[in-house]
């Protein structure tokens, strides 16, 4: 696809969104005419709602709906839906954008139907965003963006973005930027990518990353580093999405041996969260394997002394993957492995291979576990 295919492209999904709010904003009115109260269908966010299907790989809205109708008691929520869509529209004709922490602030100007808190205005922007999603469409496409950009990036990758005032060509070699990287920015649709690296290695910390970079490891390994810095952002999930997608590269993801890097880190990039399932189709990553930590590790690399005791958050969070998480139980590997470490008690840290030297994680650990991506956890 070329550059003016893609603008095309984008044209195209802002007179879908255009139409979408129109057509939302007639129906309203509609039963206004005709003496009925004006309701809007929104889907459920939760994870009593969620299909996970193996064969899509992610996490899904179901079928169930809330209909947020205009009575005395919902008349402002009702009212500050409406004015968001309006915000929606506005900046899609005028090609621009709020940060969620701006149009908490934007809303100060509508009178009785203004926001007290951001959390108000984010559960708005949330439902919004999930109508939105049965059309296709997701909060970038509504212009509303997170405050917080994506991870950074290192390696064998040159990223082809724009200048946003001349629309010129914009090429960023990500393996020439000293000891710095490049960092994803909040909207990530309209970049490109040329590279001839064999795979993507998402890493959880900073310094991990950090680390691989100084040592150039993603030059040797002939591979893309990428840290997520925790969860990762919806920018840097969908950067490694179409990072893969276009390029057909397996992701590896380096993460703690802990319930919550499991459960939340690892599970997040992969099949998405209950409460995102309306734009997981977007922004997972269903091709990513788990390299490590695994508890496995723990014992093949000499680790035990080098371990913390799980505390009674790792173990009720691992309890409840094992009984309510649909990813969980529909991996038996995963089911294998949180029961492993629930057994042995404890939790071990990338930074755990340290123990052994602190480059030990580049000559000996990441190339063994890597010669049998087969093992991989999924």
């Amino acid at each position: 696809m070329t550059q003016s295919d893609s603008k095309t492209s984008r044209s195209e999904l802002d007179q879908k969104t255009i139409a979408l709010i129109e057509q939302i904003a007639a129906q309203v009115r509609a039963n206004i005419d005709h003496g009925r109260l004006p309701e809007i269908s929104l889907p459920v966010r939760s994870l009593e709602n969620v299909i996970y299907d193996l064969a899509k790989g992610y996490f899904e809205l179901g079928g169930a709906h809330k209909t947020r109708t205009l009575t005395t008691n919902t008349a402002r929520s009702f009212a500050q839906t409406l004015r968001m869509m309006a915000l929606s529209r506005t900046m899609v004709e005028h090609d621009d954008f709020a940060t969620k922490r701006e149009v908490y602030y934007i809303s100060k100007n509508w009178g009785d139907c203004r926001f007290d808190e951001q959390v108000e205005s984010d559960a708005v922007m949330d439902d919004i965003e999930a109508s939105a999603s049965v059309e296709g469409l997701a909060r970038e496409q509504l212009r509303f963006y997170p405050e917080a950009h994506g991870g950074s990036v290192a390696g064998r990758l040159t990223v082809i973005d724009r200048n946003s005032a001349t629309g010129e060509t914009v090429e960023i070699d990500c393996s020439r930027l000293g000891s710095g990287a490049y960092s994803i920015p909040r909207s990530v649709e309209h970049l490109w990518f040329r590279t001839d690296a064999r795979f993507i290695l998402a890493i959880e910390t900073g310094g991990m990353f950090q680390r691989l970079n100084n040592h150039r490891f993603w030059e040797t390994a002939g591979c893309i580093i990428i840290e997520m810095g925790g969860v990762p952002t919806r920018a840097t999930r969908r950067f490694i999405r179409l990072l893969s997608d276009n390029e057909k590269l397996p992701v590896y993801c380096f993460v703690d041996c802990d319930p919550y890097g499991f459960t939340n880190i690892y599970r997040t990039l992969k099949v998405g969260s209950g409460n995102a399932a309306h734009v997981n189709r977007f922004l997972c990553v269903p091709q990513a394997r788990f390299l490590g930590v695994t508890p496995q590790d723990i014992v093949d690399f000499g680790l035990r002394d080098a371990t913390h005791p799980l505390s009674a958050t790792d173990v009720k969070r691992a309890e409840d993957a094992l009984e309510n998480d649909p990813f969980v139980k529909a991996h038996p590997a995963w089911i294998a492995a949180i029961k492993q470490q629930l057994s042995m008690g404890v939790r071990a840290e990338q930074q755990a291979l340290a123990k052994w030297g602190l480059n030990y994680v580049i000559k000996e650990y990441l190339p063994k576990k890597l010669s049998n991506p087969e093992s991989f956890l999924p």
